[in-house]
């Protein structure tokens, strides 16, 4: 069996730009959280990634065309580019990295997954899109461009009600929020009937179907400049509005859910799969599953793994609200005390993982500890509400795989997110860990960033073992909830408290849609 190291980590979170603030902020016990304001004054609180692109300016502009570092501002929504903040952070932890992960060529592997998505992309999309559908509706429904609505117009009321399939008119809305709801109807119907849109169709198809002639690249050129000068004289022909095709950016293409991986990939000049593996909160714990998988067999040396989550925003929020596992009170609900929900955050976490004697030999430094295991399972049973057999197959198939037995490990990371589950999940690890264990939740502290959580839980534990001492929770002892105190009450409280002196690390994240994937790791030898 090939031993696994970890060889670099970079991080954006809430209060984080860096790697090197997030180890220092994980010495205070203080939340990482501030107001939301997406819906203007609101009550909830999220985790907003403390991040400056431009911080990593000097980095692209050293090995790329000025031109580069624009585009990615353009194109890339902040999902990508937490990645490739995150990514540059992680092979500074190592001088040179960057030039063996590249001389690697296939052997090294990017695995970057995200749990949402670039939901900002699509929403800013959508609000588009809409608008010049709208418009363009409008503009084909009234009666200067639509000679088939002159003609239904000019009939009597009596005579119009022999058009059954016809909208009611927006003109005979009683009120203003009836007539906006009638206006699309009314506009849609009408927008379809316009012989002037048929005229206008089949031209703008004329254009289009125009061919590419002589030379290629040349040609096709010089065809996109033809098209668009005819375009734009159509246009100006019928003063119509931009179709509503022509409103949607290409950044919707740019950023879909494997662009952080492609984007490390082209920038970091490796050659290996890239990937996005999507396992909503387990999606970081998956990945180093999957990197272990294939350093173990010997198909990659090495694996950028990371998941990914853009700011939240009013969909995010509004969505974890009402699936009534959001805190909407202004005060930070902390895990295992009242339960009344979790918190949005956003950010990336990213790191290198590389079979472990072939890293050490060009002389690289292992950092936290060495990832031994990762047990996958699915609860098969509630979109959200955890079960237990799911997250028991996770745990003892992770102890399997470590070959190691439940009394080996001596503190554990949760993924309690402040609401009931959390009575599930420590129910389910006291059914297999023993009762001395010391264990860790941290979702109080920065939030529920869904995928990339258990990259910055992960990262946090290996810190711990860094130092040699757990690093302070934001949960008070006195706070604990009740009923969770009767089951366990060995937690890591606000304050630094010793680590065991020997024995196993395990984490586990459960993710929406009963996802389950739990890590078993040991401490470096010094």
């Amino acid at each position: 069996m090939r031993k696994i190291g970890v060889f670099g980590w970079g991080v954006t979170a809430p209060k984080s730009k860096n790697i090197q603030a997030f180890a220092d902020n994980l010495t205070k016990p203080e939340s990482w959280l501030e107001l939301f304001d997406g819906f203007g004054p609101s009550n909830f609180l999220v985790g907003k990634p403390d991040f400056n692109f431009s911080d990593y300016k000097p980095w692209i502009d050293k090995r790329f065309p000025p031109n580069r570092y624009f585009q990615l501002t353009e194109k890339m929504d902040f999902t990508s580019l937490f990645a490739i903040g995150s990514f540059i952070q992680a092979l500074e932890q190592n001088p040179g990295i960057e030039k063996v992960l590249q001389e690697l060529e296939s052997q090294t592997h990017v695995y970057i997954g995200t749990g949402l998505g670039s939901i900002p992309t699509i929403n800013e999309a959508s609000v588009g899109l809409y608008k010049a559908q709208r418009q363009w509706n409008r503009f084909w429904a009234s009666p200067g461009n639509n000679s088939a609505l002159q003609d239904y117009l000019s009939l009597s009321p009596q005579e119009q009600m022999a058009y059954a399939d016809v909208p009611a008119n927006p003109e005979t809305a009683a009120t203003a929020e009836e007539k906006e709801h009638t206006e699309e109807s009314w506009w849609h119907f009408w927008c379809h009937q316009s012989p002037e849109l048929k005229k206008y169709l089949q031209a703008l198809a004329e254009i289009d179907a125009m061919p590419i002639e002589g030379e290629v690249e040349s040609g096709k050129l010089k065809l996109i400049k033809e098209k668009q000068r005819l375009k734009g004289k159509l246009q100006q022909q019928w003063q119509a509005p931009l179709p509503p095709w022509e409103s949607v950016s290409a950044n919707l293409l740019w950023n879909i859910h494997s662009t952080p991986a492609a984007q490390i990939s082209m920038l970091g000049k490796i050659h290996g799969l890239s990937m996005a593996p999507v396992a909503a909160c387990s999606t970081f714990n998956v990945c180093l599953k999957m990197a272990i998988d294939v350093i173990q067999s010997g198909e990659a040396k090495a694996v950028i793994i990371g998941a990914t989550e853009s700011y939240p925003i009013p969909h995010t929020v509004g969505a974890f609200s009402r699936a009534r596992v959001a805190a909407s009170g202004k005060d930070v609900s902390r895990p295992l005390t009242s339960l009344r929900g979790t918190h949005v955050s956003g950010g990336a976490a990213v790191w290198i993982v590389g079979d472990y004697t072939f890293m050490t030999s060009k002389g690289f430094k292992p950092l936290g500890m060495e990832p031994v295991s990762v047990g996958t399972s699915s609860d098969a049973a509630h979109i959200i509400t955890p079960s237990e057999k799911g997250p028991q197959i996770a745990i003892r198939q992770a102890l399997e795989k470590a070959g190691i037995t439940a009394n080996e490990i001596t503190t554990w990371d949760l993924h309690a997110t402040a609401t009931p589950g959390d009575y599930m999940e420590i129910s389910n690890f006291k059914s297999l860990i023993p009762d001395n264990i010391l264990a860790s939740a941290r979702k109080g502290t920065f939030g529920h960033g869904l995928g990339v959580s258990g990259g910055w839980e992960l990262t946090a534990q290996y810190m711990c073992y860094e130092k040699g001492y757990m690093l302070p929770t934001s949960l008070d002892k006195k706070s604990l909830n009740n009923e969770i105190n009767t089951l366990h009450d060995k937690f890591v409280y606000s304050e630094q408290c010793p680590l065991p002196q020997h024995g196993y690390a395990g984490k586990l994240s459960m993710g929406v849609g009963g996802i389950n994937a739990c890590v078993i790791s040991k401490p470096l030898k010094r």
